[in-house]
């Protein structure tokens, strides 16, 4: 990812955590790139830090993926409505949206700030695993919607 979505954008998937500074912005980079313009994604966090951890941005650089040196984005209860679903890092996120409509999932993942870098490229994989069967997911979805779209008479 090397181009920052705009802030209005409206998301298919947000990705959310804490500080919006590691997991929540690999997932959200790894999503954009395989999903390739099939769907959108954006990242956003309860306490959103200033910038991403340079371990995320140096695991994200080992695969060519550009973390942009952005502040998090603010998780606002508008902004989590808008998705289609809402994908939690493991960071108990579900407290400061307890509201939301939108299915909710959490990943669990460990915390990538200040782990070794052998560390945080298990994190990474696991994410992009992850992200991997989410597409799949929403593929699978989005074809069984168009299916019943031409279904009906």
């Amino acid at each position: 990812m090397t181009d920052d979505p705009a802030p209005d954008a409206l998301p298919d998937v947000l990705f959310v955590c804490v500080h919006n500074a590691g997991r929540s912005r690999m997932a959200e980079a790894l999503f954009d790139r395989a999903a390739q313009g099939r769907y959108t994604a954006a990242s956003a966090g309860t306490e959103p830090a200033s910038r991403p951890h340079p371990e995320v941005v140096a695991a994200m650089a080992e695969l060519g993926v550009t973390v942009p040196e952005r502040p998090g984005r603010l998780l606002t209860p508008e902004l989590a409505d808008a998705a289609t679903r809402l994908v939690s890092m493991g960071c108990s996120v579900e407290d400061a949206c307890p509201a939301t409509t939108t299915p909710m999932e959490d990943w669990a993942l460990s915390d990538p700030k200040g782990q070794d870098m052998d560390t945080v490229r298990a994190i990474r994989d696991d994410i992009a695993r992850r992200v991997d069967a989410l597409l799949d997911e929403l593929d699978a979805q989005h074809a069984d919607d168009a299916q019943t779209r031409v279904a009906e008479p």
